[in-house]
């Protein structure tokens, strides 16, 4: 098995760590465009390799996308990061390009690929792979409502005072500060409904910093997240390479699903080796449902800008 991460940044570089120490594939390459970046950080992954003891080779190229050639599955990072203040929304325009243009240097060398959209906006971005390469919407995969779905545990586990592998909680919709949507009353730790065990206050209090969860890394480390961001990206790589059919929260490409139709957003989906498989249809309340409505208008109203660029 072979993957790629495009963008050997924070993010990427943490994807590929995690995806190398998993031992998940035989080869994996790291891309980035500056001089040596990839290079220098491949090499300092392989030295751990004898201290960790994993056998992924790991090599990395300036721009060469020769040397991807042949991925299961391509993840792509690459972007301008959030500084403090910003939003995702207003990395659209410079991000397009670069996103558009990794896509098409990719399936030159790798057109049976998977592809995993992490950079910003996630939701568009992952419409824009969609609508660019023309690949069918299965092999096309928005990683938000994976991390999403992770910061909305943390912030349960908080507060329950419990590990947060034991809880199942998912974030649906757009994958931004007021688009995403944390079901918390379908949220359990071990079967037991989260919404019996924290009070109203709570329950409003862990929902409103899950959706700032991105905002609130920024502000404290100055730029975008990257650990769980990376760590999220390389789970499902995960899933995907060795079929697990795991459940994720994961931005896809709805026809109907949902009441949706053109729009790639977050909803649970099962992830195997053909990409996304299958999507859940939850039932969500009216209000829930509303809500959902709302994040798709926010993001089909970011998607528009596309065409102005």
């Amino acid at each position: 098995m072979k993957v790629t991460v495009v963008g050997a940044g924070a993010v990427g570089a943490t994807c590929a760590d995690n995806i190398a120490r998993a031992a998940l594939c035989q080869e994996l390459v790291l891309l980035d465009i500056k001089e040596g970046l990839a290079e220098g950080k491949a090499q300092d992954m392989m030295q751990t390799a004898a201290l960790l003891g994993f056998d992924t080779r790991i090599t990395g190229s300036t721009a060469d996308y020769a040397k991807t050639a042949g991925s299961d599955v391509v993840v792509i990072t690459s972007g301008i990061p959030r500084k403090p203040g910003m939003t995702r929304e207003e990395l659209i325009g410079t991000n397009a390009g670069i996103v558009k243009g990794v896509c098409e240097n990719i399936l030159k060398y790798s057109p049976d690929t998977i592809i995993i959209v992490i950079s910003n906006p996630m939701d568009t971005m992952t419409y824009l792979a969609l609508q660019s390469t023309g690949l069918p919407k299965h092999r096309i995969i928005g990683m938000g409502g994976t991390l999403d779905s992770s910061r909305f545990k943390y912030q349960l586990s908080q507060h329950l005072g419990c590990s947060p592998a034991d809880l199942n909680a998912v974030v649906i919709g757009g994958h931004g500060d007021t688009t995403m949507i944390p079901l918390i009353r379908m949220a359990t730790w071990n079967s037991v409904p989260v919404t019996q065990l924290l009070s109203v206050d709570q329950q409003k209090q862990i929902v409103a910093d899950t959706m700032v969860g991105g905002a609130t890394l920024t502000k404290l480390i100055g730029t975008s997240a990257w650990y769980a961001p990376g760590a999220a990206g390389a789970a499902l790589v995960k899933s995907i390479l060795r079929d697990e059919k795991k459940l994720f929260t994961c931005c896809v490409s709805l026809d109907g699903e949902y009441g949706q139709k053109d729009i790639c957003l977050g909803v649970p989906v099962t992830i195997g080796r053909k990409g996304w498989e299958k999507i859940i249809d939850i039932k969500l309340d009216n209000e829930e449902q509303a809500m959902f409505s709302k994040s798709a208008e926010a993001v089909r109203s970011m998607n528009e800008v596309l065409k102005t660029l």
